[in-house]
């Protein structure tokens, strides 16, 4: 199903209840998109649908509105206690912008109770407010909905509650199974009623989201929808309002060019993506220093309570633009995204280009920029702290980067470290695999210790002087000591020896005998040449020779198996 136009709500074959269009006025959405237009009608006249649109197309409106239809409609109204959707979303942030905008709606319907299940919050806190407020509609990610299930000795029977569940939506599935939360999901389906209405909502189709589609609904309605001016053949995943642009620049370039792009655009809302949390951390610090009279707030996933109030905060902020793809160019809103790369990594634009059918244009990079970099360096030797965060971000990204699920274009092995280094602006290089035995010309440490960095915390400086006193304390006391150094290939040989002289040991017992190793080895190749002399095979003075004189051990070496076995 493709060919799909946007309409007027009051176009809907299904009327709307009064509730909801008040509600859509409001919020200023006169018309459908595709995917609601699309969506809607099937959800709503009880179809399982899979649907496939572009982040930011309007997918969450698609399923909130058939949600509220669908349980106006119950025959049986809900209890506080009774469970009748629930959305799954792959993040907090997510989670968060879909609980803000179904409760747009609630508000006009006080019999529906709703609640918001993600990390970073007491799972206990949870547990007391759904008891106290109820959850009709729980919005929630995975891990801690699949959590909640197990919740039962705490207070809350979640697998009862949902016995009266009508719809299920899966939201953003492709991300769901990408950020590893599969397992998680099936253990969820396990928990809720297979009489239900599912809808599964992702930007793209891959095998993982085909085989949730067979696992989770019954007899989809699969929906495409494409945008205005982008060709049925097309399977372009972003917006085509959003424009995506790239720059090359060298490693130790990027961070100039970042600071003068946000300078140029102070007046705009930026989201600026890290590979790594530590990057954040470190980048975040440098960018308040570097650029004046903008608000700089910092989220990365190992933050828990803070995180949440953070993103509310940004988003409350004044907004022109969001710059990354699929968070940009919002149900019709113009927006653009910028990613720098290095030289080695251009091909990477065709690869988007191609695989990912993301269309990207050329953003030379200015000249004459100014060098930020010794004042980043400065900033570290006057803290340890962001001398700490600098070295920490440094090694997550190369690590990160030798992980690359691209790894066809970003090479490790292709990594100028030097250049790399001097746009962190490391004051030395880090002690890591990934560098030893390289040698870095083009990167000159500092001469000094760097240890005698110290912290602006004072309390923070005071702990490290006391743990460097215990360190040095420690060496003293174990200087002359003879250290044993293990060798693992002798251990392991070692091992070995006496494991299977363990056997040896426990086979004698087993067959009552008291004779030794060799006693044995003797006794069996005495047997062996007996059996010859038997044969004809040797004559009494062979056999007498061999089995007392010095040619014994040579004999021995030479008896083959087949002679053995006669």
């Amino acid at each position: 199903m493709e060919a799909v136009t946007e309409g007027t709500w009051e176009a809907l074959p299904a009327p709307l209840s009064a509730g909801v269009l008040r509600t859509l006025r409001a919020l200023r959405f006169p018309r459908m998109t595709p995917v609601q237009s699309a969506t809607i009608p099937l959800f709503m006249n009880n179809k399982d649908v899979a649907a496939e649109a572009v982040t930011g197309s309007g997918k969450t409106l698609a399923f909130v509105i058939p949600i509220l239809e669908i349980l106006l409609r119950r025959e049986e109204k809900l209890k506080k206690m009774q469970v009748g959707a629930i959305i799954i979303t792959p993040t907090r942030e997510l989670a968060v912008q879909i609980d803000e905008v179904l409760s747009h709606f609630t508000k006009h319907f006080p019999q529906f109770s709703q609640i918001l299940l993600i990390g970073g919050t007491n799972p206990v806190e949870d547990i007391e407010k759904f008891k106290e407020h109820g959850g009709n509609i729980i919005v929630a990610t995975p891990g801690r909905l699949e959590d909640m299930f197990r919740r039962k000795a705490d207070g809350l029977d979640l697998a009862r509650c949902v016995k009266s569940l009508d719809v299920l939506v899966l939201d953003e599935a492709d991300r769901l199974l990408d950020m590893g939360f599969e397992a998680s999901i099936n253990t969820i389906l396990e928990f809720l009623p297979k009489q239900r209405r599912t809808g599964l909502f992702s930007a793209t189709q891959t095998q993982e989201v085909e085989n949730l589609v067979r696992a989770g609904l019954r007899n989809p309605v699969r929906i495409s929808v494409k945008e205005k001016g982008v060709a049925a053949s097309s399977t372009q995943k972003t917006p085509t309002r959003l424009e995506n642009y790239y720059m090359i620049c060298r490693a130790d370039e990027k961070f100039n060019q970042l600071v003068h792009f946000l300078r140029q655009h102070k007046q705009e809302k930026h989201l600026v993506f890290f590979s790594t949390c530590a990057c954040v951390e470190y980048y975040g610090k440098a960018l308040e220093s570097m650029v004046k009279n903008a608000k700089i707030m910092c989220i990365h996933g190992k933050m828990k309570h803070k995180r949440n109030k953070i993103f509310t905060e940004f988003r409350k902020l004044p907004s022109a633009f969001v710059h990354r793809c699929g968070r940009t160019a919002r149900i019709g809103h113009v927006g653009s995204a910028l990613v720098f790369l290095l030289p080695m990594e251009e091909s990477y634009v065709n690869f988007l280009s191609i695989n990912q059918k993301c269309p990207m244009q050329e953003m030379k990079p200015p000249k004459n920029m100014v060098d930020l970099l010794p004042k980043l360096k400065s900033m570290a030797l006057a803290d340890r702290a962001v001398f700490e965060k600098g070295m920490k971000a440094f090694v997550s990204y190369v690590q990160a980067y030798a992980k690359h699920e691209c790894s066809l274009i970003f090479r490790i092995k292709d990594l100028d470290f030097a250049s790399l280094a001097r746009g962190f602006a490391l004051l030395r290089m880090p002690k890591m695999p990934e560098l030893k035995g390289k040698s870095f010309s083009d990167f000159i440490p500092v001469s000094f210790d760097t240890d005698t960095i110290t912290f602006k915390d004072k309390n923070r400086e005071k702990q490290r002087q006391k743990l460097l006193e215990q360190q040095r304390k420690e060496k003293q006391e174990n200087e002359g000591k003879k250290k044993f150094i293990r060798n693992k290939a002798w251990s392991k040989q070692k091992a070995k020896k006496e494991k299977k002289k363990k056997m040896v040991a426990k086979r004698k017992r087993e067959e009552g005998s008291d004779l030794e190793d060799e006693d044995l080895e003797e006794l069996l190749n005495d047997t062996r040449l007996l059996k010859r002399l038997k044969k004809g095979k040797i004559s009494e003075e062979e056999f007498e020779k061999r089995l007392t004189g010095s040619e014994r051990k040579v004999e021995m070496e030479v008896i083959t198996d087949s002679e053995s076995e006669d």
